[in-house]
């Protein structure tokens, strides 16, 4: 992933954001995103102790205010910016180039993810077409020559007739069990092509959110949470 900030650079940044107006930290996580436009979101890992620092160094204060902390600059605080202005300058020309190379890396992941998914679904599609093919080509298969007719003249045994007609019927559970096989496989067919899409989207989301430092924590144990309850619902 492309470098956001260079050493140093973003506990400057905190403090030219604190230099505007005083802000806890989610304000701060914010604008942040705001000036990346979307592409770049610290984590509150990286703000806090960060901000921690700041205030060690007296470059910051810290005030309670309900269940938020706000932050403000602090006198040495506004002398250390104005001191390194010519280097924040610097960070604020190389913010439009990060942003641009934060969002290819996030295309290209996507369009990875979606290449791989057509080839996947072309796949998937050869695969039932062959099947359907198959399937045609054995319903047409000509049926067994008949047994020969009975001599005219002679009388149609009873037994016989009951006999064939018993032989007839189980035709019809093997015709059914066939088409029920057909209809069988046609539907795994249609969930395995359900799941490779489902798997590419989730993979291109989970590849985008990665490159912005947006992913949770805790997404793997959610998604393992939802398709446990997605696989035992599945089948009641």
């Amino acid at each position: 992933m492309t470098p956001v900030f260079g050493h140093g650079h973003l506990r400057l940044y905190l403090l030219s954001l604190l230099s505007e107006r005083p802000m806890h930290g989610y304000e701060l996580i914010q604008a942040l995103s705001d000036r990346f436009g979307g592409t770049y979101i610290p984590s509150a890992g990286t703000i806090y102790p960060r901000l921690a620092k700041l205030g060690e160094e007296g470059l910051v204060t810290r005030e309670a205010d309900g269940r938020k902390t706000v932050y403000s600059i602090t006198d040495a605080g506004r002398a250390e910016l104005a001191s390194r202005q010519a280097e924040l300058d610097d960070i604020e020309n190389g913010v439009t180039a990060t942003v641009r190379s934060l969002a290819d890396e996030v295309r290209l992941s996507v369009n990875d993810a979606m290449r791989t998914l057509r080839a996947d679904l072309a796949a998937a599609a050869r695969g039932v077409k062959e099947e359907s093919a198959g399937a045609s080509e054995s319903a047409t298969t000509p049926p067994t020559a008949s047994a020969p007719e009975s001599p005219v003249g002679s009388e149609p045994d009873s037994a016989a007739g009951a006999e064939s007609e018993s032989h007839s019927d189980p035709a019809a559970p093997h015709s059914t069990g066939r088409s029920e096989g057909m209809a069988s496989r046609q539907q795994l067919r249609d969930a395995e092509l359900a799941l490779t899409e489902f798997r590419h989207r989730v993979q291109a989301e989970l590849r985008s959110r990665a490159a912005l430092n947006t992913l949770p924590a805790d997404t793997a144990a959610r998604l393992r949470d939802r398709l446990d309850s997605a696989l035992t619902g599945l089948f009641e």
